[in-house]
């Protein structure tokens, strides 16, 4: 008898961190309890320090000072170095950052006070020369090479801003003043990035690794092939559901694409799917999680900060425009699995729905909880640390997958590992922050690009496009965002358009780089999954993703569709976009439900899918405001780009089945 198709309890990513072991080992676990002590005792207020509230500055120099050390203690310094023990100047690395953080920490007062971040005592001057090139060295242990590249590039640019051409001209700066700047102002390190991740961050990282550790990510999986996995073309079908429902705990593409992606891709080849295609499939589904709410990536929570409003709010703007992506990718799917006769899996293979259900309705229960919490009582920082106590209780006690005691030290690393790698990135990320801020390019190459474009606000979206992309090829997502969000944002904004829009804008093209070729890092790692061809797989990844690439114009032209406006207008709006989606997915696969294939002869074929498409696309985009035409013109064109191409497919596909019959 054939095994079932079932997650392991707990799916997990290959590691790039050291295995600790002895004293090294216990520095993760102290350093995540104190910062979840200090952070629940900030964010609820309850006065564990007696007569004594921390600044905010002091605050983030302690957070930074108890997770970056753990970078230089988990993370190799390359990929020679031992992975089982902590090299001398690895510890004194560790220790320098340490104790430089815990000295601004000392100093936070007389750094508010005595304005430092302009005119700070010599002793200062070196210890922010010291951290700057500290921070340099976590953004290459957490980030990568590329991002720390960016990163040293433009943390030196105000050094020589006064000779560089026109548009990206600023104020220069010496390296003194740069330096204490960076490490002591509110506009860099300790700027929107980090104080993004100490007052709204923290908790759902929590939330996502108890949800994992906790048996989430199986329930997920499991769910997904009990409720899709017999259907037609159902593994690639469960892959786009669990990758949705992982997205919102990882919140990592790749993540994503190596947990569920050896279960999902291995059950689409059983049933007939390609390697390239499998692997696109999941590359797809994990890039769309990251943008699912109710929990996002951490650029969202970064994005609230920057628009200055509450994180639901981005989470309620970011439903549609999730749903659009993944209705899409559904239909590609199906036509797909239709076009070529590609079954489900077994029934008696997958995993039951109701003994599932059975066993994790708690986790459905506890998002529930967590939702209602974020939109109804408006509590966004506390809210995942209720979540989190409310699932370990229950989770100690079912018997399902309660935790022993070497369990709870896995969530506990987990949790280090997760808070110490955001945190080194984030840093980096506040010194580009910190470079445009101190040069006053963040005050003008808004308007540059406005000139640049001939203040035409089409012309602003296509430069963001294609800028965010090219930016998500080397930097993060969060990073790429950031530097756009100060840089091309307020341009575009200007032009007209709605503020939660633009940068909802920017976030899409950003994570665009994962699924495109020659980059596509998510394809590439899905490949490696699929034994695929990688330039293949980021092929198909980008012809099964590319709604997205629409999506994001859709709802900065009309904000209806981020649900912005009365009750009619988005109802019509979201409509004619769900038809529109279906129609440019069904074109791209070559099957229409209810008409049947499209490539009705080789040439033939492909002019019917190219109308359909268009007409998809017509139906899809919203009319008015930039856009030349209204929606009933629009509307007009697709029907009479749609009818010609069904009712010829129609009757060849009608004259076939009688010629065969």
């Amino acid at each position: 008898m054939t095994d079932k198709v079932t997650a392991p309890d707990v799916v997990e990513e290959p590691t790039r961190r050291r295995q600790l072991s002895g004293p090294w080992a216990l520095l993760p676990y102290i350093s995540a309890i104190v910062v979840l002590i200090l952070s629940i005792n900030q964010l609820f207020n309850f006065g564990f320090f007696v007569g004594y509230t921390f600044l905010s500055n002091q605050y983030a120099y302690i957070i930074a000072g108890l997770l970056l050390p753990l970078i230089f203690i988990m993370w190799p310094a390359t990929t020679k170095s031992s992975r089982t023990s902590v090299p001398i100047y690895d510890a004194i690395l560790a220790l320098a950052t340490l104790v430089i953080c815990f000295f601004f920490a000392y100093s936070s007062e007389k750094i508010l006070d005595e304005g430092w971040e302009y005119l700070a005592p010599d002793y200062a001057i070196y210890m922010s020369y010291l951290f700057w090139a500290l921070i340099f060295e976590c953004t290459r242990r957490a980030g990568g090479l590329a991002i720390f590249t960016i990163v040293v590039v433009i943390s030196f640019y105000p050094l020589f801003a006064d000779v560089m051409p026109g548009p990206i001209a600023g104020a220069a700066a010496t390296l003194p003043d740069t330096a204490i700047f960076h490490t002591m102002s509110s506009e860099s390190v300790l700027g929107i990035p980090l104080r993004a991740f100490t007052n709204l961050v923290i908790g759902f990282l929590v939330f996502g690794v108890a949800l994992q550790y906790t048996g989430g990510g199986k329930f997920f999986i499991n769910f997904a092939f009990g409720l899709l996995g017999h259907v037609r073309g159902g593994p690639a079908k469960v892959a786009i559901f669990s990758s949705g429902l992982m997205g919102s705990m990882s919140g990592s593409v790749i993540t994503n694409v190596l947990t569920t992606g050896v279960l999902s891709i291995p059950a689409m080849r059983r049933v007939g799917f390609s390697r390239s295609y499998a692997g696109g499939v999941e590359t797809c589904a994990s890039t769309g999680g990251v943008l699912m709410p109710p929990i996002m990536g951490a650029t969202a929570f970064i994005m609230a900060t920057f628009l200055e409003v509450p994180y639901i709010d981005i989470a309620i703007a970011a439903i549609i425009p999730s749903l659009l992506y993944f209705f899409g990718l559904f239909i590609q799917i199906d036509s797909y699995a239709a076009k070529n006769d590609l079954k489900g899996l077994p029934q008696e293979e997958l995993p039951s729905l109701k003994q599932t259900l059975k066993e994790g309705w708690h986790f459905i229960a506890v998002f529930v909880i967590l939702v209602w919490l974020l939109v109804f009582l408006k509590q966004e920082a506390i809210a995942p640390f209720y979540a989190t106590a409310l699932l370990i209780i229950i989770n100690q006690i079912f018997p399902y997958s309660r935790w022993g005691w070497e369990d709870l030290k896995k969530f506990v690393m987990g949790t280090a590992s997760l808070f110490a790698e955001l945190a080194g990135i984030l840093c980096g990320v506040g010194l580009i922050v910190g470079a445009l801020a101190v040069t006053g390019m963040s005050g003008t190459i808004a308007n540059d690009l406005i000139f640049l474009a001939g203040g035409n606000a089409l012309v602003l979206l296509f430069m963001g496009a294609l800028t965010s992309f090219i930016l998500g090829i080397g930097m993060t997502v969060t990073a790429a965002y950031i530097f756009l969000a100060i840089s091309l944002a307020p341009a575009v904004i200007s032009a007209g358009l709605d503020p939660m829009a633009v940068h909802l804008f920017i976030l899409y093209w950003g994570m665009l780089s994962f699924i495109t070729p020659p980059v596509a890092l998510g394809a590439f790692a899905a490949a490696t999954v699929a034994g695929a061809k990688p330039m293949e797989t980021g092929f198909q990844a980008m012809k099964l993703g590319s709604i997205i690439y629409f999506i994001p114009f859709f709802f900065v032209l009309n904000p209806a569709l981020i649900l912005q406006g009365d009750a009619y207008t988005i109802t019509k709006v979201v409509l004619t976009a769900l038809v529109g989606v279906w129609l440019i997915a069904s074109g791209l696969q070559g099957y229409l439900a209810w008409v049947g294939k499209l490539d009705i002869h080789p040439q033939g074929g492909l002019v019917v899918r190219a109308l359909i498409i268009l007409a998809g696309l017509a139906l899809a985009t919203p009319g008015g405001g930039l856009i030349p035409f209204t929606n009933y013109e629009l509307g007009a064109y697709a029907l009479i780009l749609l009818a010609p191409a069904i009712i010829v497919t129609l009757l060849v596909n009608k004259r076939k089945s009688i010629a065969t019959g």
